[in-house]
């Protein structure tokens, strides 16, 4: 089934610009570009409720890949075909990978910051702004590993490479979004480029896409992850 609006399954609208939209499950009111073609707006908050369950899934996780841990990820209930939770769980997913894989840090605290730092990213950024969340996710897990802040040297440039590599192979790729695709492929590159500044080997496997059916978007054999491309 494909998967758009939460409230009706419509296919969804993206405005050029903000207006005043109220959210059909916790009635708040803020500004929007996007909504279904029936008039439903789902707020960010309310589009990743439940998010923060990945952290007993991370935390109990043992596997080094972080392709396979953002596919158990996409399995569970709080996440759809598209939306801002994406931009929580594909750093959650590489700090996971990295400490499992050797890496030194705090995975508790780590999970927390993403969880922070990741749902400021609204979805519709990767359009809107030209800085896709998945992408952007990468980028805050460089930034937590190597403890960076806006004052540092290297880990500043470390965090902002990382983030535009990965947004240079989606661009690349083109659009319209899909945030499957865009979470492997962020990954991916987030896996060369970390061990290339921190020497941690996080492990990947071959990525062949189950969503097509549920993507009214699908690129199809655009995508690297199409079955018609393994």
């Amino acid at each position: 089934m494909k998967e758009e609006c939460l409230i009706c399954k419509d296919s969804l609208e993206y405005l050029q610009e903000d207006i005043l939209m109220e959210c059909v499950i916790c009635r708040k009111s803020e500004f929007s570009k996007t909504r279904c073609l029936n008039g439903h707006y789902v707020c960010n908050e309310c589009h990743s409720k439940g998010v923060d369950s990945i952290v007993g899934l991370c935390l109990s996780e043992s596997s080094s890949d972080p392709t396979e841990i953002i596919g158990k990820m996409m399995d569970m209930p709080f996440c759809h075909m598209h939306g801002p939770e994406h931009h929580i769980m594909v750093g959650a997913a590489l700090l996971t990978a990295y400490r499992n894989a050797g890496g030194q840090i705090d995975l508790p605290k780590a999970l927390s910051e993403m969880i922070t730092r990741g749902s400021k990213v609204p979805g519709g950024a990767c359009g809107f702004w030209g800085a896709c969340g998945a992408a952007v996710s990468t980028g805050m897990f460089m930034s937590i590993i190597t403890g960076s802040t806006p004052l540092m040297n290297e880990s500043w440039g470390y965090s902002n490479i990382m983030t535009s590599r990965s947004l240079a192979r989606l661009g690349e790729i083109g659009g319209p979004r899909c945030c499957k695709r865009n979470s492997y492929m962020s990954i991916l590159t987030a896996i060369e480029y970390v061990e290339k500044i921190t020497g941690v080997r996080m492990q990947k496997t071959q990525i062949v896409c189950r969503h097509m059916s549920s993507n009214s978007q699908c690129i199809g054999k655009r995508c690297p992850f199409h079955p018609s491309n393994q």
